[in-house]
């Protein structure tokens, strides 16, 4: 915890000065233009990543960055991506993934998760994803094959769709490779997928 403090210390005293006009700015204009999707995974900062500044992206971040396909019912996942679309009418969407993924490590290398069953379950999202990879235990094959497949599960968000119809958003895939800094960009199948 010293580590935080320490470090709310430091933003205040030097950070937040030298950008005071943008928080200026920002306390009343919420116009990211990227709604960003990657793991929870601490090694996966999106905005570090991107070098964007505070505002520029709207952020999700989930277990093994899953998007559960439309649903009627309430759910926290959908309801960010609705709004990011619908009310800001961010212009990009990304789904990143990345090197050694712990969500996906544990699929593909069928680790025994009796222990954390809420987690089982969400990997549960992740059955299309394992459904599309040759290999059992092939971890960047599947780290892939999940981007692609949330990239379809974001397409059945009718908010997305709608977007997508009217050409005002463009589905993006990602791998960030943790341990050289690249980022890789996937394309889909489906043109509507790809930019």
């Amino acid at each position: 915890m010293q580590d935080l403090t320490e470090g709310v210390a430091r933003f205040q005293r030097d950070v937040f000065p030298a950008k005071a006009e943008l928080f200026a700015r920002l306390a009343t204009h919420h116009t990211p233009h990227t709604l960003f999707i990657s793991c929870s995974d601490a090694r996966v900062v999106p905005e570090l990543i991107t070098g964007t500044e505070p505002g520029d992206l709207f952020v999700i971040r989930t277990a093994g960055n899953l998007v559960p396909a439309w649903t009627p019912a309430a759910d926290g996942v959908a309801a960010s991506i609705e709004y990011a679309v619908a009310a800001l009418g961010v212009k990009d969407i990304v789904v990143c993934g990345h090197s050694a993924c712990g969500a996906m490590t544990a699929l593909a290398e069928g680790h025994d998760l009796s222990g954390a069953p809420a987690v089982a379950d969400w990997l549960r999202h992740a059955d299309a994803s394992r459904a599309r990879t040759a290999a059992d235990g092939d971890v960047p094959a599947l780290v892939r094959q999940n981007v692609l497949a949330q990239l379809a599960n974001l397409a059945t968000h009718p908010s997305v769709a709608r977007a997508l119809e009217q050409r005002k958003v463009t589905l993006r895939g990602w791998v960030f490779d943790i341990a050289t800094g690249r980022i890789e960009e996937l394309s889909a199948a489906d043109p509507a997928l790809a930019a």
